[in-house]
């Protein structure tokens, strides 16, 4: 299981992250809800070792992670998908795909570049296309891929659905939950709650760095006024639509 047992995360002398614990288990995506400087992303960079709690731990299987540079985090089973992507535009996409392996053997690279492939059809058919040449929805696509390249038990994903089209995000959660159904574990921030609650196991709101709400997705509609008051007009969406 990957934990936050009570992690705080400053920037300086502010305060992104204030004694957040949650839990992931393999198989399960856990959600985190919350609007812009919530502290959603700092949550996930101290889990991915980009950041440094200056209280509590990051624990995988009880073993602490804690202040573990980035490259042994990977090693661990823990990867990233960034927000906005970060494809390298003027590689291909295998080239891409590959960049995802660098911690395991040509060998291991060959088999898990195969089942990345089966996973996502559409980056198999582009493979020799500039990365910077696909849609939005396809280099999310590419990013999940090259996160998997890694062999995680563990995937991080810093806002999937940003800038995508209604249909496109569509797509983006189904294969998230294609890739929780092969046994990764997912942790998830999002603004699009209405979207991604969908299919979520545990979720979790953040407000000022601080969690406001915890429980289950089925137990969201118990709360609606809770994400209504934290999320503003998705909240309110949301509460009408479970009610």
């Amino acid at each position: 299981m990957l934990e936050l047992d009570d992690v705080s995360v400053h920037h300086g002398r502010v305060e992104a992250v204030r004694h957040v614990s949650l839990g992931v288990t393999p198989g399960q995506i856990t959600l985190v809800l919350g609007p812009n400087g919530a502290g959603k992303s700092s949550t996930l960079g101290a889990v991915a070792g980009l950041f440094a709690p200056v209280e509590g731990r990051v624990l995988l299987d009880g073993v602490p992670l804690t202040g573990v540079a980035v490259h042994r985090v990977v090693r661990a089973g823990i990867a990233l998908v960034p927000e906005g992507r970060r494809v390298f535009a003027p590689l291909t996409v295998e080239e891409n795909l590959r960049m995802g392996a660098y911690t395991s053997s040509a060998a291991h690279t060959q088999t898990t570049l195969a089942a990345v492939n089966e996973m996502f059809p559409i980056l198999h058919e582009r493979r020799r296309s500039a990365a910077g040449l696909l849609s939005g929805g396809e280099q999310q696509m590419l990013a999940f891929g090259r996160a998997l390249m890694s062999d995680p038990t563990y995937l991080l994903l810093d806002e999937p659905s940003m800038g995508l089209a209604p249909a496109v995000v569509e797509q983006v959660v189904d294969k998230i939950g294609v890739i929780a159904s092969t046994g990764i574990g997912v942790l998830m921030v999002e603004q699009n709650a209405e979207a991604a609650l969908g299919i979520a196991h545990d979720v979790a709101v953040l407000s000022r760095g601080e969690i406001v709400f915890r429980g289950t997705a089925a137990e969201v509609s118990e709360h609606a006024s809770v994400l209504h008051a934290f999320l503003g007009d998705v909240g309110g969406a949301i509460a009408s639509d479970v009610s």
